[in-house]
């Protein structure tokens, strides 16, 4: 009888191998959720891997913006629902490492959530607009130090990567600057473009359609090695700040409760989108390095990185802002 089932299960397998697939697919349309306003470095990437995904699974695929609170909003949004699949998270190091160090937050970062997928490291750009004086790292800090408490950075938001960035920068500089922060790079680039805002030390893949116009001014790049893509722009290690590095990162996961089987075949698949040309061109255009490989290397990618920026907020004794 046991041989007998076997089989059965077998020739079932042969004979509608979709169905076996599709056992470890959501059933339905697909929602990944994006703590950022549109147009940003984390909308940007969701989009891309969304619209291929959409196509392999031939699904819907909706990249769905949640924006505030650096991205936790989004993330305890994912962390409460269902297992199923449906619903995921275009996880980034704001709601997943450092806004969690910073304040209270409604999930646990640690355990609420499945991994999938590291999408990609990037670099922040040190950026202005074309109206500024000061364009190098060097006068940059001159005219800090001759307007203490003057010059305006955006950030993507209180406790986000770009406002630690800019507090790295102050420590190391020893200048004082106001920080300004947004919902998401998206609306901060618009307000730094049009000058209400100066400075920025932004993601790689939110900043570059606009220094590609021309109408931001890439100054200095925040890991320790220049990326292809911006071969000509000098690191913040290379402007007289040795060992400075602020990176943001983006990944997939889910709500802690998807069943394993489904992280590791969307992890199949996402891995397989991110090995497409196009993609990877896209990838490589916003600085996004050493993403991809298995669900357990983002998941102690992660782990890492919470330990890591939970230490820098309080050996720096940074607060949020109220």
């Amino acid at each position: 009888m046991q041989r007998r089932t076997l089989v059965t299960a077998g020739a079932a397998a042969l004979a509608f191998p979709s169905l076996i697939l599709a056992q470890n697919l959501p059933a339905g349309p697909v929602r990944i959720i994006v703590g950022f306003a549109p147009g940003g470095g984390t909308d940007i990437l969701a989009r891309v891997i969304g619209q291929k995904l959409g196509e392999m699974w031939k699904t819907q695929v909706i990249v769905e913006n949640k924006a505030g609170a650096s991205g936790t909003i989004a993330a305890d949004f994912v962390a409460k629902a269902p297992g199923d699949g449906n619903t995921l998270l275009m996880a980034h190091i704001n709601s997943q490492a450092i806004t969690p160090a910073l304040q209270k937050v409604n999930y646990d970062a640690a355990k609420d959530f499945a991994p999938i997928v590291l999408v990609g490291v990037t670099p922040n750009l040190l950026i202005c607009n074309e109206n500024q004086p000061a364009k190098t790292v060097k006068d940059l800090v001159e005219l800090c130090r001759a307007n203490p408490g003057k010059i305006s950075f955006g950030s993507a938001g209180t406790g986000s990567a770009q406002h630690l960035a800019l507090e790295m920068f102050m420590l190391a500089a020893r200048v004082k600057a106001i920080h300004v922060p947004y919902k998401g790079s998206g609306p901060m680039l618009t307000d730094l473009i049009g000058g209400t805002i100066q400075y920025s030390f932004d993601t790689m893949t939110a900043a570059t359609p606009h220094v590609k116009s021309g109408k931001a001014i890439a100054i200095a790049q925040t890991r320790q090695q220049r990326v292809p893509a911006y071969a000509n722009v000098p690191t913040m290690a290379e402007s007289g700040f040795p060992g400075f590095e602020a990176t943001t990162w983006y990944g997939l996961a889910g709500p802690a409760k998807m069943p394993v089987a489904m992280a590791k075949r969307m992890n199949e698949d996402i891995n397989k989108v991110m090995q497409m040309p196009d993609v990877m061109e896209k990838l490589a255009a916003s600085g996004a390095q050493d993403g991809g490989g298995s669900t357990e290397k983002f998941g102690d990618f992660m782990a890492a990185e919470q330990v890591k920026w939970a230490k820098i907020i309080k050996d720096g004794g940074v607060k949020a802002e109220s």
